[in-house]
């Protein structure tokens, strides 16, 4: 990216647990679940942050934002370190970082309506907002993201995962902020709705100009919506590029693993790619 300041910096960030070793005498050890992750998100970038599941990837976002306490390390949004924020600062940072979870269903409160569940932020962040107004900004943001106004009053058991996953998006960016955190946010979805979602975010980070950290374990998702990609393995960034270079020119082993392992509809390329595997095996062997 041609900018001079990156909007979030993330310094040497690291996450640890406290849990039962399994000894006869009940210790407990340390696990380093992230460790020393540093890299810049700019305005309107995408980064994707990809791995196999368990490498680290929802604990990172999570401590980036502060969602989950990290360690140690730093990371500086708009030139304030998230880490040290107070309670009250945490608060008002929400307005502007937002975060779309994996389960579209779970992650939605069942006895709310699509519109309360929507409308929520906007009366916690922005109180002065009378109901007529925010009505209003509700059906404009559930229509933005290809839901209708007569779906305000619906509850979540209504609509279909798809749907579902529309909403949380439409929540995370009612009160338009500048970063959004996808963690996962297209895997629970089959394959043409997944398509629909990734689509639907790229059109609106092209309207609100927000930046997104998308975190998925399919480096061919995310080579498709991301501008730059970085490559966590247990909890370890051990690459990090633009997206075509990363796919096409992958420099770690395990960068070359997470492609090989991805299926091609061209016949010839996959017996390549299964080649490639095969010598991958053996030299691990």
């Amino acid at each position: 990216m041609n900018q001079a300041e990156p909007i979030l910096k993330v310094r040497d960030l690291s996450v640890e647990f406290t849990i039962p070793s399994g000894g006869l005498f009940g210790g407990r050890k340390v696990l380093r679940a992230v460790k020393n992750v540093s890299f810049d998100l700019y305005q309107g970038e995408t980064l994707g942050i990809v791995g196999e599941s368990g490498c680290g990837k929802s604990t990172l976002s999570r401590a980036v934002i502060r969602m989950l306490q990290a360690s140690s390390g730093e990371s500086i949004w708009l030139g304030r370190d998230i880490q040290k924020m107070s309670p009250k600062e945490l608060v008002a940072l929400r307005k502007d970082v937002q975060m779309v979870f994996q389960d579209p269903l779970a992650s939605l409160n069942p006895r709310m309506t699509a519109g309360a569940i929507i409308a929520e932020p906007l009366q916690i962040h922005y109180p002065e907002i009378n109901k007529t107004e925010r009505t209003a900004r509700v059906i404009e943001m559930m229509e933005k993201v290809g839901l209708t106004a007569d779906m305000i009053n619906k509850y979540p058991h209504e609509f279909s995962g798809g749907q579902c996953q529309r909403i949380g998006i439409a929540r995370a960016l009612i009160t338009r902020p500048k970063l959004v955190v996808c963690d996962e946010a297209v895997s629970a979805l089959d394959v043409s709705i997944r398509a629909q979602v990734i689509n639907l975010l790229m059109d609106l980070q092209k309207e609100m100009g927000i930046s997104l950290l998308f975190i998925s374990h399919d480096i061919a998702v995310v080579r498709h919506i991301a501008q730059r990609v970085m490559v966590l393995y247990f909890g370890e960034v051990v690459e990090i590029g633009e997206a075509e270079q990363v796919v096409m020119n992958p420099q770690h082993d395990y960068t070359k693993k997470l492609i090989a392992s991805v299926p091609v509809p061209d016949p010839k390329l996959e017996m390549e790619r299964r080649e490639l595997r095969r010598k991958l095996r053996k030299a691990a062997a």
